[in-house]
């Protein structure tokens, strides 16, 4: 069984158990509800579309984590800026995107750079907080690796905030996570800050 680890970082939660057909029958009394009629031209396969859409956001893809020795005793930042994310708001299921900045100062240990983005998808793929989204990211990596610092910064957007609500078009939220040397190294966290900010 494929496990993914849950917002606590302790408790596996398995993937893939997706209940399209009561999600297609929930979505469609959700758009009679409010007053859709589903006979419409081009609405008839709406619930469907819509329950497949949603269960290809919240499934995220199954991987391991490579890491491997860190036999060359590397002790600088290595970081991957840019990193695009898409989730959706556990308060409103709409959509938030942006970028995520992901570093760390390795240990004994480094991670394949494809996982850092892996990593990302992984905890993005869930009904979400942005907050809670960074601390995930920066715990998994902690939890993984052991380095001697992370640092993750989200750079986001979110529907729930410009199309409705306070209508904010264009508003961005940042959040950000610090661990170890990041958090209390003055210069090691200037450094990882500089790199994020000149990514944005």
């Amino acid at each position: 069984m494929t496990v993914v680890a849950d917002r606590h970082l302790r408790v596996a939660r398995p993937v893939g158990r997706v209940d399209l057909e009561a999600a297609e029958e929930a979505v469609r009394a959700l758009l009679e509800a409010l007053g859709t009629d589903l006979g419409a031209e081009g609405l008839a396969e709406t619930p469907r579309r819509v329950a497949a859409a949603f269960a290809e956001l919240l499934t995220p893809a199954p991987f391991r984590p490579t890491t491997f020795p860190n036999d060359e005793g590397y002790d600088e930042l290595v970081v991957a800026r840019s990193i695009p994310l898409r989730s959706l708001c556990q308060h409103h299921l709409l959509p938030f995107w942006g970028v995520a900045h992901v570093g760390y100062l390795p240990g004994e240990r480094i991670l394949g750079l494809s996982k850092l983005a892996r990593v990302v998808e992984l905890f993005a793929r869930d009904l979400q907080t942005q907050e809670r989204l960074t601390s995930q990211v920066a715990g998994w990596l902690e939890e993984q690796l052991s380095p001697r610092g992370v640092g993750v910064v989200v750079d986001a957007e979110h529907l729930c905030m410009t199309v409705r609500g306070v209508k904010a078009t264009g508003a961005h939220t940042v959040t950000s996570a610090l661990h170890g040397l990041l958090r209390s190294d003055p210069r090691s966290r200037q450094e990882f800050l500089a790199l994020t900010r000149t990514a944005t």
